[in-house]
Order: structure tokens, then sequence, then C-alpha cells
């Protein structure tokens, strides 16, 4: 049993964020890294992939289809900064991407075993998840030199639920330190309103505002964590991460999981087919 002490549940609480050191064996981090790596070799880069954190004007339709698809299935995403000026990329596959996603949980088995043991179901459940479904899981690569920054976002403009419910359960694969791009967060921060909701318009997608005062970066703490760390992270938490200006990668997974007892609203970006619902952690490695 992995049940949280109280002791933890209220640093949750007061934080927003809970690093658990040594969750997950490290022997399966270096699985999961290879099947990832394997999962890129066997990829076409001639297939279409979408570049992440931006539209190509002139592909727009085709990336926003790329992204819907990926609700349950797994893509590719690549760095902004893969391609040149003529649409080739700069380095070499295993190196020009930012991601994969976002069923990855369950279209591998490698990842379905990592995302579904006991241990996982009795954090869910000790955080207050009655049926908690993985909406959605990311490979993160943050490569060496060219792993760019993921700017301050919260995890609930993208996953809502009606209450609000989703939680990041995001795990260091390699040592994540404040070279090699550890994420960073603002204590307490989850306390505040939600800022901004991206969902489906008109047959797109696009951000809608409550608050646009900025986050007080000032204040940010950084999330180093040592390889096999589990990392909790609220809704509302506002977090990020820098670049990667260091030599070495700084490999990541996260899953974002739902409260299935509440609303799932139909405008949210990511949508599974009727006949491939989430899952949860019905069963265990």
């Amino acid at each position: 049993m992995t049940k949280l002490s109280n002791e933890q549940l209220a640093a949750f609480d007061r934080d927003g964020f809970l690093k658990l050191p040594s969750f997950v064996d490290p022997r399966a981090c270096d699985e999961l890294r290879e099947r990832a790596l394997e999962l890129v070799r066997q990829h076409d880069p001639a297939e279409f992939s979408s570049v992440f954190a931006s539209y190509i004007d002139s592909a727009k339709q085709a990336s926003q289809e790329y992204i819907r698809g990926s609700a349950d299935s797994i893509r590719f995403f690549f760095e902004d900064t893969a391609f040149d000026e003529q649409g080739n990329l700069k380095y070499p596959k295993e190196r020009s991407l930012c991601k994969i996603g976002h069923a990855i949980h369950d279209c591998d088995a490698t990842f379905d075993r990592f995302s579904r043991t006991r241990d996982l179901a009795d954090v869910a459940s000790s955080i207050g998840f009655e049926r908690p479904l993985i909406a959605q899981s990311m490979f993160l690569f943050k490569h060496p030199k060219i792993g760019t920054e993921i700017a301050c976002h919260q995890d609930a403009s993208y996953i809502l639920t009606t209450p609000s419910s989703v939680v990041g359960f995001w795990f260091a694969l390699e040592d994540a330190t404040i070279e090699n791009g550890a994420m960073w967060a603002l204590p307490g921060g989850h306390k505040g309103p939600l800022k901004s909701r991206f969902a489906r318009s008109d047959g797109g997608e696009k951000f809608t505002y409550y608050d646009q005062t900025p986050f007080p970066l000032d204040e940010f703490v950084p999330l180093e964590a040592t390889k096999g760390t589990l990392i909790l992270l609220h809704g509302y938490l506002p977090h990020m991460s820098k670049p990667n200006h260091s030599d070495v990668s700084r490999h990541a997974y996260t899953l974002h999981v739902i409260e299935g007892n509440f609303e799932y609203p139909s405008d949210n970006w990511l949508l599974r087919p009727q006949h491939n619902p989430f899952r949860g952690f019905e069963t265990f490695a």
C-alpha cells in the first residue's frame, strides 16, 4: 500500500505540489526511456508530425487534426526549433522531438504497465479520487542544448472537469536539475483562480482569458528531482520549465488524471471516441 501520510497530504494542500522520491525503480525508468526511443526509431518523420507549441499557418488544419487524433493514439511532436527554413530537420529525429502523446499509456504495453500500478492507484485514492481516469500521457524529452522552455501554465486550462479535478503525475526518468530544465512552480499558487481555458471553438481551438495578471515568476521555486521521483501537481498550480542548456537530457513522463464521476465538458480539446473511453488504474503490473 502506498497511501500518503497526513503530513504529505497537508503539504500537497499547502503547496499544490508534492515530491515523492524513489517512487519508481530506476530500472523501470530505464525501460520506459528505451521503449520511447524505440518508438522514435520506428517513426517515419516524413509522416505528418506536429510542431508542439506553435502552428505552421499553411498546415494549421492538418496540425489540428493531428493533435486531436492523438487523444487515443501515439503521435510525435517536434520542437519548434527543429526545422530549418525549408522545413527540413536540423538534427537527427532522436534529438528533434519535444514529446510523444497523448495516449501512449493505452497504446503501448510498456507504458501501460508503468502507468497502471497498485502504488499509483493508492496515491490517487489518497488525494481523494473515487474513480480516477487517465486522461492523457506524455513522454517529455528536453534534449541537451535544444530542449525549449515550457511556458507557465495551469493544467486545468487544458483538461477541465466540472468541478475541476485534474492532477498531474510527473515522473523524473532522469535527474531533473536547474541546469537541464527542471520544473518550477509557485507554492500555494493552486489556491488562486484559473486564469485561462483552452477549448474547442468554431471548428478549432482557442484560449479564453479570465485573468491576464502576470504570474509572479520571481516567487517560483525549482522542483529538482532525482531519477525515480514522482511529483504530484494540482490542476490549478502554475508551473513551467526552462530551456535545457546543459549537455544532458531531462527525460520525464507525465499522466493527467481526472475524476470519472465529474462532468467532462464536450468542448475540451482532448476528446476520446465513444468506443475508446478514458480508463483508470483497473489493471496492475
